[in-house]
């Protein structure tokens, strides 16, 4: 999960909130002559997750985000449960600030992202217990959000998944990133 843990033992080497923020972000800027206002983000499951929250708490940092089978509401899953006791603490206010759904429900999209494009297999055996993609397309509704949650049939939680609609998401970036 893409947050600075504040408990032990993770809370010295676990901040990969502001590693990919800022220590990331630092180090490509000085590395490749890019434009910092043409970035786009996107990642698979926890990464999904993480390409999710990084640009709906950071819109001035990416101008596109998408994800492919995202854990979209840490606040109502397992994995989310685990997770962010073992890094936050059990106040689950903090858990709110990373958790997609409330954020996209709370308007944090509004204004910055035109659309968010969400693949997600429907044989995926994460998908009821622990993704809950029906939770981000009931905020996007709640926001007036634009959403795009193309459920793909018969695809699992696998890397052939993600190889399979890759294309339509560096497209989907590429498209807000030259406008």
């Amino acid at each position: 999960f893409y947050v600075d843990a504040t408990q032990a033992p993770w809370a010295p080497h676990f901040q990969m909130y502001s590693y990919v923020t800022k220590d990331l972000l630092e180090a490509v800027d000085d590395a490749f002559p890019l434009d910092p206002a043409r970035r786009g983000i996107f990642g698979h499951s926890m990464g999904g997750h993480g390409a999710l929250t990084l640009a709906l708490r950071n819109p001035g940092l990416f101008k596109s985000v998408s994800a492919f089978a995202p854990i979209v509401s840490p606040l109502n899953c397992p994995w989310g449960d685990k997770a962010m006791t073992a890094y936050l603490g059990e106040d689950r206010a903090e858990w709110a600030k990373h958790d997609a759904a409330l954020l996209i429900e709370g308007g944090a999209a509004q204004g910055v992202y035109d659309d968010i494009l969400v693949d997600q297999g429907d044989a995926d055996s994460f998908l009821a217990d622990q993704l809950k993609p029906e939770l981000l397309k009931a905020a996007a509704q709640k926001a007036g959000q634009g959403l795009t949650l193309r459920m793909q049939p018969g695809y699992d939680h696998s890397y052939f998944f993600m190889a399979s609609f890759v294309d339509d998401h560096v497209a989907f970036h590429a498209k807000r990133l030259k406008a």
